[in-house]
């Protein structure tokens, strides 16, 4: 049970941490300082800053929970995530640099026309509502159950999932709308620092309670277990089991291209290096970084499946292994240290949505309204616009994030996935205007909306059962799953899929300006 220690600590945390990012902003005299810091900010805060918007309340309580119930080989999707990186800081940061580009979907103007660019950055809009939208409704949940554990009220009512998220949300406008993209990264490192600091400290107290002997227990379970080759199994196990090294590599790789190559949420960071070697260092430093911050978290999994004695979440009165690590901390930590961990938890989830809501700014603004407002404008009316747009989306967030207070919404399982169909229509267009020299917008448009189409149907309709092969059906019921063993395609797999269609039907349309030419 948490103490007042512990709710003291989370409310200085609020607090100081608004106040902070409001002293770090600093003055901004135009967009450019607005959303890109004015191209001056060091590459190691980038670095951290990239690492914490990547890092959600859901990867925090999420990564132990894969390796309570399972093995490590979730790992090994950090050697993909180095690849695509590699490939991004290649490919697409000397463009975006030598362009002199503002956001990621300039270049598509660029390449293409301002039509492409819209369609693109409206996508991007789209996306991060929802997948973030349904980040900060989960990050309510165990401040929730904390809070009605606690007995806290307001107004003689339990407190509601709306309150949470409107505090959080207010909270996070506040010092994002004053400061900017620099008082954005700046918190970004606290709070990575905070939540790395918590863990570690999380760890050092479960190693200190374990029995003697508890690492062979765990060895003798696989628990440490980082590599699966999949040797044996078929190209279908391949393709539907996520953590396999060809998948986890191959698909990873082609997913971290898209997530950091082609999402304004990360592409904002990079542009704020002072030059594109820093970008560089920026980009392939965060897969460093995350590779560490992975590997303690599934530690503490393994850590936590021998403090409770190997027992299953049900075994425990939980309903999924999600539960474990907040129930830890909540019952298993010292005055004070539980409440650094839970704010930990609040910087992970202000960390994400502080980035959405600048990114998302800054694309609604150089993307669209610059796009179409064709008198020129001061640039203190477009800072002001700027501020004025970043408020618009905070209360868009704190609206959307508040319509999931009924857990069973299907839309909650399109907030989560939306990433994976929309990725590989990203990299797609991308790709298609650096490798498809022919390849004009019309070509692009029609290939990304048709790719995006595709992958909602293959998302959400694309089974394989070892009975049956291959099944095509949207609704499954949960019997059916069961009785048939149905899997579906390993997300890995979906950027993948997702540009590849993306870049064929865009060569296959390009075609045709070749033919009429001769």
């Amino acid at each position: 049970m948490l103490s007042v220690i512990d709710f003291i600590v989370i409310g200085v945390y609020l607090i100081g941490i608004a106040i902070l990012g409001i002293r770090l902003g600093g003055k901004q005299r135009s967009t450019d300082d607005y959303f890109l810091g004015g191209r001056d900010l060091p590459w190691w805060a980038v670095c951290f800053s990239v690492v914490a918007t990547e890092t959600s309340t859901l990867t925090i309580i999420g990564v132990p929970a894969v390796s309570y119930g399972g093995t490590m080989i979730f790992l090994q999707i950090t050697g993909g995530y180095l690849l695509g990186r590699i490939a991004v800081s290649a490919l697409l940061l000397p463009r975006y640099f030598k362009g002199g580009m503002s956001t990621a979907y300039a270049f598509l103007g660029e390449r293409f026309g301002d039509r492409m660019r819209s369609t693109a950055s409206v996508t991007f809009m789209v996306t991060r509502l929802l997948a973030d939208g349904v980040r900060l409704f989960a990050t309510a949940i165990p401040i929730k159950v904390i809070a009605d554990s606690a007995g806290m009220t307001l107004m003689g009512d339990p407190i509601s999932y709306g309150q949470i998220i409107l505090l959080l949300g207010v909270i996070t406008a506040i010092y994002t709308m004053v400061g900017g993209i620099r008082a954005v990264i700046w918190i970004d490192v606290v709070q990575m620092i905070l939540y790395i600091f918590g863990g570690i400290l999380c760890a050092i107290l479960l190693l200190d309670g374990l029995p003697d002997g508890w690492f062979q227990i765990a060895a003798q379970e696989s628990k440490f277990k980082v590599i699966n080759l999949g040797i044996g199994g078929s190209l279908t196990d391949w393709i539907t089991q996520p953590y396999v090294a060809v998948t986890a590599i191959i698909g990873g790789g082609i997913f971290s291209m898209a997530s950091h190559g082609t999402d304004q949420l990360i592409v904002q960071r990079l542009l704020t290096c002072r030059n594109l070697k820093d970008s560089q260092r920026a980009l392939i430093g965060s897969s460093v970084l995350i590779a560490v911050q992975f590997a303690l978290f599934l530690i503490i999994g393994v850590l936590l499946w021998i403090h409770f004695g190997g027992l299953t979440p049900q075994e425990l009165g939980l309903s999924r292994a999600d539960e474990v690590f907040p129930r830890y901390i909540i019952e298993g930590l010292p005055s004070g240290l539980s409440g650094l961990l839970l704010a930990g938890i609040l910087a992970a989830a202000m960390s994400t949505l502080s980035s959405s809501l600048n990114s998302l700014a800054s694309s609604s603004m150089l993307d669209l309204v610059e796009r179409f407002v064709k008198n020129s404008i001061s640039n203190s009316r477009r800072l002001l616009f700027s501020r004025a747009l970043t408020f618009f989306w905070a209360g868009l967030f704190i609206v959307f994030a508040s319509l999931f207070e009924n857990t069973d919404n299907p839309v909650v399982e399109l907030g989560l996935a939306i990433a994976s169909f929309t990725y590989g229509g990203l990299l797609g267009g991308f790709l298609l205007g650096i490798i498809i020299k022919h390849a004009q917008e019309w070509d692009a448009i029609i290939a990304f909306c048709l790719t995006i189409i595709t992958m909602v149907l293959v998302i959400f309709g694309v089974w394989y059962s070892p009975e049956q092969g291959w099944l095509f059906h949207l609704n499954p019921s949960d019997a059916m799953i069961e009785n048939l063993n149905m899997r579906q395609i390993a997300w890995p797999w979906y950027t993948f899929i997702g540009s590849l269609l993306c870049i064929c039907v865009g060569f296959i349309l390009s075609l045709r300006h070749r033919f009429m030419n001769q």
